[in-house]
């Protein structure tokens, strides 16, 4: 496994090593010894999601406050995506800036977000299943989130706006200026 750091600290992308044959491939995708040692800390993973979508299908921007924050290491099972983490850390550098790369079953990258960022991705596939591992559970009332256009954030979705499929939910979330942390 290789690890890609990013712009935003503690948030990475991973390669994992590939074993192809004549019969197709292998790989790890997660074992947690070698994830904690190229990390550098302990993770302690509680749940896998799983999500299918259509092409154009927004989900996000969406994170959890305080003692139930989380994070994520994601992946894509089939189809591309563009994944996008957020720096909600108001101590941080890159503290409301974002970073985005494509995950797919061909290229089987995965993108680790630490606690303390929002997350969303988008389908820029005809379908795709999206995977990903929190190391906390869901907590209703501390769920959040940022509304995919904020002009502050500015984040480039690489689809026309017209061609993006979101929940009632996320289209009513607030802008990053007056977000709450």
């Amino acid at each position: 496994m290789k690890l890609h750091p990013t712009p935003l600290n503690g948030c990475v992308v991973l390669t994992p090593t590939i074993f192809p044959d004549h019969r197709g491939y292998f790989y790890e995708s997660y074992k947690r010894g070698i994830f904690d040692e190229v990390l550098g800390y302990d993770v302690n993973f509680v749940q896998d999601n799983e999500s299918f979508s259509t092409k154009g299908t927004l989900r996000g921007i969406h994170f959890q406050k305080g003692n139930y924050a989380q994070a994520k290491l994601t992946r894509v099972v089939q189809g591309t995506v563009l994944d996008v983490a957020v720096d909600l850390r108001e101590n941080s550098p890159t503290f409301g800036a974002h970073f985005s790369v494509e995950l797919s079953s061909e290229n089987k990258k995965q993108l680790f977000i630490p606690r303390g960022f929002a997350h969303g991705f988008v389908v820029l596939s005809d379908t795709a299943i999206f995977s990903y591992k929190c190391d906390n559970y869901y907590h209703k009332d501390s769920e959040s989130g940022i509304i995919y256009n904020d002009p502050t954030l500015n984040i480039d979705w690489k689809l026309p706006n017209d061609q993006l499929q979101l929940s009632k939910k996320d289209l009513e979330l607030p802008g990053f200026k007056p977000l709450e942390l």
